[in-house]
């Protein structure tokens, strides 16, 4: 039996776990979800925002407990399973649209919004559910969330989020040892969906929205977060897309996925390789991300 156990960058060694199973004992009325707010309290486990990683906690003490290192109280309800819960409506969004077409010049002013945790996120979600051929669900952890408009309606869609832990290919491009890793993934963003909607046909206007994105996308996760970004990265189906939008908004492409997926545990390929791009924002970001 190991003498630590580590989960999403957090380890617990046998005092730690002595510790969680003193919790439980000094508090046998709480529920798991109240047990893991009070863990998180009595550890400082918070995310950048100060918002405890109620969520993270919880799993981890999960997974403690499946291994025999604790014993958590009984269930006391069985939640709604949080994709189906958060899954967008398959049902068309109800905005006034017409066909637009021609060059980029002639479409005129793009205003860019963040709709993240605002009156206009359920949109962007039907939107996405709609229309994008890998439909939507709601991611968990940072994520902000663009809907772009012309002409008085929606063109384009665009959601990122916390990029994944393990990726040798961007790991090796940003320089990082793997606690430089553990202690700053969280200034990386992920672009999970990229969406031109059908009845727009403007050359273009996907690498214009991704420069113009790049441009603020820090200072609004900053905003939402509490602390910037310093590289940007995305994967590529090369069997259904060439990154051509990637590649003229000037992403660098760093190398393949090994298709093993991120919680794999026989190293045999189950899934089909993507291509890694990333896009840093600005030139220091090797020294911002290789501190500490």
């Amino acid at each position: 039996m190991p003498v630590e156990f580590t989960y999403r960058g957090q380890t617990v060694n046998q005092a730690g776990i002595e510790f969680i199973k003193q919790l439980i004992a000094e508090n046998p009325q709480l529920s798991r979800r109240r047990l893991s707010t009070k863990l998180c309290l009595a550890w400082n486990w918070v995310q950048a925002n100060g918002q405890p990683r109620d969520m993270v906690c919880r799993s981890l003490m999960l997974e403690l407990h499946r291994a025999g290192r604790i014993q958590l109280p009984a269930r006391r309800f069985c939640p709604v399973n949080n994709a189906a819960r958060h899954r967008a409506p398959v049902s068309e969004p109800h905005v006034e649209v017409a066909p637009l077409a021609g060059r980029l010049a002639e479409l005129g002013p793009i205003e860019i919004r963040q709709v993240r945790r605002t009156a206009a996120e359920p949109l962007f979600g039907r939107l996405m559910q709609a229309h994008h051929y890998l439909g939507y669900t709601q991611p968990v952890g940072e994520q902000l969330k663009y809907v772009y408009y012309a002409r008085g309606q929606p063109v384009a869609c665009m959601a990122w989020s916390s990029s994944p832990r393990h990726l040798g290919a961007r790991d090796r491009f940003i320089g990082w040892s793997a606690a430089q890793r553990r202690a700053n993934i969280h200034l990386l963003a992920y672009n999970t969906r990229f969406l031109i909607l059908p009845w727009v046909r403007v050359p273009h206007l996907a690498s214009h929205l991704l420069a113009r994105t790049a441009r603020v996308i820090s200072a609004d996760w900053q905003q939402l977060y509490q602390h910037p970004l310093y590289l940007l990265e995305t994967f590529i189906d090369p069997e259904r897309f060439r990154g051509t939008c990637y590649r003229a908004a000037n992403w660098i492409l760093v190398g393949q996925t090994t298709g093993r997926g991120k919680n794999d545990q026989t190293n045999r390929v189950n899934r089909s390789l993507k291509e890694l791009w990333v896009y840093p924002l600005g030139k220091a970001f090797p020294q911002a991300l290789c501190h500490g």
